[in-house]
């Protein structure tokens, strides 16, 4: 300790006169164990039993007058709890390492030794008591888990599924692992003496365990790392928060309201997980390992076969391309692979799922371990897919074997450059040759020439001429029969 000029005051004071506040402070008569540089690793830390370490300056007030109700304590916890005391002015070098900066400081000595917790209650019999305690049901019910001494709040079981899996946080790492991390996080607010989290942990650690690469499960102990437990306004235990994918705040915590058994807690994590999932990718077939990427270790793969670049072109092709895009994001939660394909470019494709004799656009789902598909007849747009995809999520719709019980072979195609057909050149009219073209004689037309049609005319008008000659003669040669006269009229 260094005064205005940097002086260290310690030095200050004459030995004999520290040699007597030490002794006036605590005696070998008193429950408070004298702790120094020789003895405080085998005494303290490599003692199972809880310790609570006052570190203290002989000539400091306050530490003056903590002594009658550390002297107190001391006795009421004899054989319950170790208490101890370190004088800082003999050795300095035992409170480096706990950050002491101030007197009197008085740290727990707990569940984990490396990490002691410091003690801020009042400077009482009583509240030191009550900490000593506190601290022993600590250990105590995490030894009940299975939890060993030496880690600190939350602590991994040895061996066992999950033994690594359950992250401790702290005040200090908490921002770091947490919040400016772009992890899935739940974690647990828990305290020692909480029965309800001495009830969860086992099914904490299982689901740790389970949900291990998907979403990282820790715990915290509130009663110890206040500061965090504050920040989020933890009031009762367990209580417990999740964190989605990218940096977060403290706005960002999503309250859990699931069960707590460990299917509880992976059902509600594997839904989120699947909330913040980016939508799969919807990637062209361009032969067998890029439909394997995106569709082997899927339960079905989305296949779709657009139209031919000529008969739908890139606007066309980008439409329905987007549109595939956004039901692929609505039905992300089913993990499906997504791919497609131009009509045409995989024939063995399309002749092992019968694609192609209702045209194009056209859409499978395929199940690649099963050798199952099931193909979409509905109207191809925004709500007869969804319908499709829908049914399928539910195990419905009618599927068939693929052909030959085994997936079809495909060709190595080029990526689509994203740009319109180009029609071939036309060629010129002065090099179009109708020579070698055959008709038959069935079909064959002869145009009339103008003498022809003359004569057809001459022919037409010599026989209505004939016909009306005829008809006169007929009259004139025609005569009345006389009409008898009756007798009478004779």
């Amino acid at each position: 300790m260094r005064g205005l000029n940097g002086v260290n005051l310690l030095s200050l004071i004459p030995a004999a006169l520290l040699i007597g506040l030490v002794r006036a402070l605590y005696d070998v008569s008193d429950e408070v164990v004298d702790l120094t540089a020789g003895n405080f690793h085998k005494r303290v830390l490599d003692d199972d039993a809880v310790w609570i370490v006052e570190f203290y300056a002989p000539w400091c007030g306050h530490c003056q007058r903590l002594v009658p109700e550390y002297r107190r304590a001391a006795k009421a916890l004899k054989g319950l709890v170790k208490i101890g005391g370190v004088d800082m002015t003999q050795h300095q070098s035992l409170g480096a390492p706990y950050k002491v900066q101030g007197f009197p400081t008085i740290k727990v000595f707990g569940l984990d030794k490396n990490k002691p917790t410091d003690y801020n209650g009042q400077r009482t019999a009583q509240d030191i008591v009550n900490a000593a305690v506190n601290e022993v049901k600590r250990v105590a019910n995490a030894r009940l888990a299975g939890r060993a001494s030496g880690g600190g709040g939350y602590q991994q079981k040895s061996g066992g599924a999950g033994s690594n899996a359950v992250v401790e946080l702290t005040d200090a790492n908490f921002e770091e692992l947490v919040l400016r991390s772009k992890d899935l996080w739940m974690v647990e607010f828990f305290a020692p003496w909480c029965g309800h989290c001495k009830n969860l942990e086992p099914h904490w650690h299982a689901a740790a365990a389970e949900l291990k690469d998907k979403v990282k499960l820790g715990a915290l102990d509130a009663t110890v790392h206040t500061t965090i437990a504050n920040r989020f306004g933890i009031r009762g235990f367990p209580s417990i928060k999740f964190f989605g994918a990218g940096e977060k705040t403290v706005s960002d915590a999503v309250d859990y309201d699931g069960g707590r058994t460990t299917s509880d807690i992976v059902q509600w994590a594997t839904q989120k997980v699947a909330e913040n999932l980016p939508p799969p990718d919807l990637k062209q077939v361009l032969g067998q390992r890029s439909f394997d990427e995106s569709c082997k270790d899927q339960q079905l793969c989305v296949i779709v076969f657009l139209p031919h670049i000529m008969d739908c072109q890139s606007k066309c092709r980008n439409d329905y391309l987007a549109m595939l895009r956004e039901l692929a994001d609505k039905f992300k939660r089913n993990h499906w692979g997504w791919v497609w394909t131009e009509a045409g470019q995989q024939p063995d494709l399309e002749h092992s799922f019968g694609i192609g004799g209702f045209g194009y656009p056209a859409m499978v789902a395929v199940n690649t371990r099963k050798l199952k598909y099931s193909t979409m007849t509905g109207s191809f747009g925004q709500s007869g897919i969804s319908e499709f995809l829908r049914d399928l999520s539910y195990g419905k719709g009618k599927t068939s074997s693929v052909p030959g019980a085994n997936m079809p072979s495909l060709a190595d195609v080029p990526a689509w450059d994203g740009r319109d057909a180009e029609l071939p050149p036309m060629e010129d009219v002065d090099d179009i040759d109708l020579s070698d073209v055959s008709l038959d004689d069935e079909d064959e037309v002869e145009m009339p020439t103008k003498e022809a049609k003359k004569g057809v005319d001459e022919k037409e008008k010599k026989k209505k001429g004939t016909k009306a000659e005829e008809e006169a003669s007929a009259k004139k040669t025609t005569t009345k029969t006389p009409k008898k006269k009756s007798v009478d009229e004779l």
